[in-house]
């Protein structure tokens, strides 16, 4: 049976201004710009992984109006990196920080580096054996052992918690409603026809005067959406949608979902890298799921992050080019040491169309896989690059 046409869904998708996304999105960038300055200065990806990323929560003062920030959030960036190599310094500290400040200063610019937000740069030197799996001048070996899968394609439910996300954090809402933030979070659950969209999203103190103005800016939001969800979503579902469930009236600001940085990191909630989005955007959480987190891992070596991205991009490349398909499920497992475009294990599940049997699909399958992995050296190119989602 197709995860369609299951009784029961459940999918999450954490938006830009969350916690964990923030992680997640900065310490992609970050290993992206570590990639290449690596290969401007030596030729080749040398051993890093940043993909320990924390962010601790600030504290701020916050009202209907306005407010100030009293304690900034803290960025921790951790894990290891290679600053030397042949004589050549590599500038990975600075790197790291530019590189978090310029996110926050593109897509959050509400929040002020070195004012509302600090960088704790905690990125070690390698270890020799580590370091080694990437310098050597073979084929390039996998630097961990680690199992990793993805799906395609995405059901009407996952889809439209993905749409969503992005509508709410989009321009055009954005527009008719600056008052609200980027800490998007879409709950969805579907039991059978009935579906249920729970959506926080917090509104800017700044622009939000009183509590009556809060309660009349969320009602116009909560149509909007609500009308947003059921132009959306898949034909024959009955639907209810709630926005930000924990407001009282007549609670003043305890009772009002209000930021001042439009991101609850400010003050209410800490993030962290692998605890947001899987690579195809969303949580389900009936779908099989890797403990990988892939942003912030070496695009050239680390497999939780290159299998955890082949595996999704596979199991979308099958259901496109293999006709007769309803689910792909792609598994792929590694062993450290072993090169890359070798795995130890790939296995591709399949819910075939009425009147379609394994046998008549299995060599299209095979072919499909075999291609993706000839074409694995450009593929980590793409990869270091930043070319392909990872959250």
């Amino acid at each position: 049976m197709a995860p369609a046409e299951e009784a029961l869904e459940i999918v999450e998708r954490k938006g830009l201004g969350h916690p964990d996304t923030i992680c997640d999105a900065v310490m992609e960038a970050v290993a992206v710009q570590l990639a290449q300055a690596y290969l401007k200065i030596c030729g080749q990806i040398l051993h890093f992984n940043a993909d320990k990323g924390m962010l601790v929560a600030g504290q701020v003062e916050c009202r209907f109006g306005g407010g100030s920030v009293v304690t900034p959030m803290r960025l921790v960036m951790g894990d290891r990196a290679t600053y030397e190599w042949r004589n050549k310094r590599i500038p990975v500290k600075t790197i790291a920080e530019q590189t978090a400040f310029h996110w926050f200063k593109q897509h959050l610019p509400r929040i002020k580096p070195n004012k509302d937000v600090e960088c704790q740069v905690e990125l070690k030197p390698a270890s020799e054996e580590l370091r080694s799996v990437t310098e050597r001048p073979r084929d390039i070996v996998a630097n961990d052992t680690s199992a990793t899968v993805g799906y395609a394609p995405l059901t009407p439910t996952e889809r439209l918690v993905v749409q969503l996300e992005q509508f709410l954090n989009g321009r055009l809402f954005k527009k008719e409603f600056p008052d609200t933030g980027e800490d998007v979070k879409v709950l969805a659950v579907r039991h059978q026809k009935e579906l249920t969209v729970t959506v926080a999203m917090p509104f800017l103190a700044p622009l939000i005067r009183t509590e009556a103005d809060y309660f009349k800016r969320k009602a116009a939001a909560e149509r909007v959406l609500t009308d947003f969800v059921k132009r959306t979503c898949a034909a024959g579902l009955s639907t209810r949608v709630f926005l930000n469930v924990l407001d009282r009236r007549g609670a003043g600001e305890a009772g009002a979902y209000l930021t001042l940085l439009g991101t609850s990191a400010e003050a209410g909630d800490s993030g962290e890298v692998g605890r947001g989005n899987r690579v195809c955007g969303i949580i389900s959480l009936r779908r099989p799921a890797s403990a990988e987190a892939a942003p912030g891992k070496n695009p050239a070596a680390h497999v939780g992050k290159i299998y955890n991205v082949l595996a999704q991009t596979l199991a979308e490349a099958i259901h496109a080019k293999v006709e007769g398909l309803r689910d792909v499920t792609v598994w792929i497992t590694s062993q450290i040491g072993r090169p890359i475009s070798s795995p130890h294990s790939v296995a591709v599940e399949v819910v075939p169309a009425r009147g379609i049997t394994l046998a008549t699909v299995q060599p299209r399958i095979q072919r499909v896989v075999r291609a993706a992995f000839s074409r694995l050296p450009s593929f980590c190119e793409k990869l270091a690059q930043g070319r392909y989602p990872v959250y």
